[in-house]
């Protein structure tokens, strides 16, 4: 227990480079008088720990001090947060540093520790991709994370929804997200940071700069803010609508989470079993796209604008196939 501790400071030091005694007590959750003899044994052992006093003071090591206990080269330590994600450590140039940090890991274990971490590997499995959706080709992945890594401003020709569709972009790279199998980086274009999708990238040229990153900028922050922001302007208006029986139990099945949570929550069963409730949509086409594969299991109560969406489509599919003959074997 103790041994593990020792090492526990030695690594929290060389991280954080100043601790207190204080913060280190706190980190460990022991007391101050453990953490003043660990420290102790550690100089003892030979580790050039030492104590600085005053307001800004704390336990530091001598500059230039790194410890070798894991034997991990600066790229395996590097590829650490991707071990046991295979695919996205190789769509980074990991792949191959990621499988050496975890065999050097496994050998630094115990035994006993050892066949946990190689049963945990075994049984648990991370399949980032959604169903129905094959990996995104994203070429450019590997030098966008160079650039991240380096802070290396980047030149791109980005494929976005609005007109005109291609445009030049200089980007000041701040992170990466994965994202249901897609990757997206976090990044700057002359102001604040926004979120440009990898395998939108038709080009990219590295210019060679560096850029200066934001003091504190916080990728997870970010992120979490932008996907805040995307579902509050995602929705448009609401519309009313009628469920069947019959569908209600297949929602779940047909991975309609957010109409079964709808239906679940705030529906409103009616004399005919028929489970009426209001719903967010993004526009009338969208809406309409989404519900007319439940044919006659959903109809639409309001707003007038998506019922005559629905009846001009279905006129259309009516008018598409009304000319069609049966096949001669099924007459």
């Amino acid at each position: 227990m103790r041994s593990s501790r020792l090492v526990s400071i030695l690594l929290l030091l060389q991280a954080r480079r100043r601790m207190t005694a204080r913060e280190l007590a706190a980190e460990l959750e022991v007391s101050l008088r453990t953490v003043y003899r660990d420290v102790e044994a550690l100089a003892t052992a030979g580790i050039p720990v030492y104590a600085e006093h005053g307001r800004a003071g704390g336990y530091q090591l001598v500059d230039g001090y790194r410890t070798r206990l894991t034997g991990l080269t600066e790229q395996e330590a590097a590829s650490l947060f991707m071990v046991g994600l295979p695919g996205p450590a190789a769509d980074l140039g990991l792949g191959r540093e990621a499988a050496s940090a975890e065999l050097k890991l496994l050998a630094a274990l115990g035994p006993e520790q050892r066949v946990r971490a190689a049963r945990l590997r075994d049984r648990f499995h991370l399949d980032i991709p959604t169903w129905y959706r094959d990996p995104e080709d994203s070429p450019y992945l590997g030098a966008i994370a160079e650039a991240v890594l380096h802070d290396r401003r980047i030149e791109v020709v980005y494929r976005r929804w609005a007109e005109p569709r291609e445009v030049e972009r200089t980007l000041d790279p701040y992170g990466l997200v994965l994202k249901g199998g897609a990757w997206y980086v976090v990044a700057a274009n002359g102001s604040g940071a926004r979120v440009y999708r990898v395998s939108n990238i038709l080009h990219l040229r590295p210019t060679g700069e560096v850029f200066a990153r934001p003091d504190g900028f916080d990728l997870a922050g970010h992120w979490q803010q932008h996907l805040d922001e995307f579902e509050s302007s995602r929705f448009t208006g609401t519309a009313v609508v009628r469920v069947s029986p019959a569908l209600v139990p297949r929602l779940l099945d047909l991975s309609d989470r957010a109409l079964h949570r709808a239906v679940t929550d705030r529906g409103t069963p009616d004399a005919d079993g028929w489970t009426r409730v209001e719903i967010s949509i993004e526009s009338i086409g969208n809406a309409a796209r989404q519900l007319i594969r439940y044919g006659t299991d959903v109809e639409v109560i309001a707003p007038p604008a998506l019922r005559a969406e629905l009846s001009t489509t279905a006129r259309a599919l009516l008018d598409m196939y009304a000319d069609q003959q049966r096949p001669a074997d099924l007459r």
